[in-house]
């Protein structure tokens, strides 16, 4: 699993990265997380659910993990777009088994091209999206434009630790610790994924600071942008609201 790869053919490399992902990927991103996965979603959607939306669009959105969690929450309608087959074939399983298809729509799709006409949906989710995209100040302005003036948009990805022994800690689990847990706990599938993660991580942040991410994020178009860093650094959630 190359990083530069991951930069010159993102979507396919994606696609490739999580087609054997699919059926254990909620337990076991809780699982190699210590749990955290929850409470980073759990706070991104803290700043989506207030404005009451009627429509949602979930971008990579996975198997529905966090479009479950906003029906859940709301009583909004929600569209998940992923470009891989596989988990939205998961994802599809996970709504049916939870009885909630007549509120949780999949399309297959890419976040750099949306197939919706400008200012659709209410609000916006995105999850772990912009590692995978060529441009992600273009990804981010896709993003925004179909998303009602005034409505939230707020996003979680991981992030590199700020302080350095906080830091230290978190190579020495994503370059060691984790491709292992990762192949004893979910295969080869979770081995690639476990050592290729905290390489693209670093990788992401030394071209796109996360003061660049803000500022990519007004100049899409959003306004009031702020973040949040949790677990001590390792993750990242940040929201803002479409300019009025």
């Amino acid at each position: 699993m190359d990083v530069r790869e991951s930069r010159t053919q993102p979507n396919t490399f994606a696609r490739g990265l999580f087609a054997g992902l699919p059926a254990r990927y909620d337990f076991l991103a809780e699982l190699l997380s210590f749990g955290q996965n929850r409470r980073w979603r759990t706070t991104m959607l803290d700043h989506v659910v207030g404005s009451s939306p009627s429509r949602v669009l979930d971008v990579a959105c996975g198997p529905a993990g966090v479009s479950r969690a906003i029906v859940k929450r709301t009583t909004a309608k929600v569209v998940g777009v992923d470009l891989s087959e596989e988990m939205l074939a998961q994802g599809e399983r996970n709504v049916e088994r939870a009885r909630l298809a007549e509120r949780i729509t999949l399309v297959l799709g890419r976040g750099e091209q949306l197939p919706f006409a400008d200012a659709s949906f209410d609000a916006l989710t995105f999850t772990y999206l912009l590692r995978y995209v060529e441009d992600p100040a273009a990804t981010v302005a896709e993003l925004a434009r179909v998303v009602k003036p005034g409505g939230p948009i707020a996003s979680l990805e991981f992030a590199v630790p700020p302080k350095l022994g906080w830091r230290t800690s978190w190579w020495l689990y994503t370059r060691a610790v984790l491709p292992v847990a990762g192949y004893l706990t979910g295969g080869r599938a979770w081995f690639d994924v476990g050592r290729f993660l905290g390489p693209s991580i670093s990788s992401h942040y030394r071209a796109y600071p996360v003061q660049w991410t803000e500022r990519a994020w007004e100049r899409a178009g959003i306004e009031h942008v702020e973040h949040l860093e949790m677990s001590l650094g390792g993750g990242l959630v940040m929201w803002g609201y479409r300019r009025r």
